[in-house]
């Protein structure tokens, strides 16, 4: 799938987001510390789906260029 990793990284970053809040409200550090690195996760996740789809991308179009 060609946007996988960019939904797998985004859906971390919600659940991320979600358990860093539960946590703040609850007042549980860890829960709240393990939401944030789970945010983070996500972010690094999505960026690197987003460099591969470019580079893809990138790659498609000079073999394009190529065979015309």
């Amino acid at each position: 799938m060609r946007y996988e990793d960019e939904i797998k990284g985004k859906g971390k970053q919600v659940k991320g987001a979600a358990k860093a809040e539960l946590g703040e409200l609850a007042g549980d550090r860890d829960l709240e510390a393990r939401g944030r690195q789970e945010r983070s996760e996500g972010k690094v996740q999505e960026t690197i789906g987003k460099t591969k789809r470019k580079v893809g991308d990138a790659v498609k179009n000079v073999g394009e260029g190529i065979a015309s």
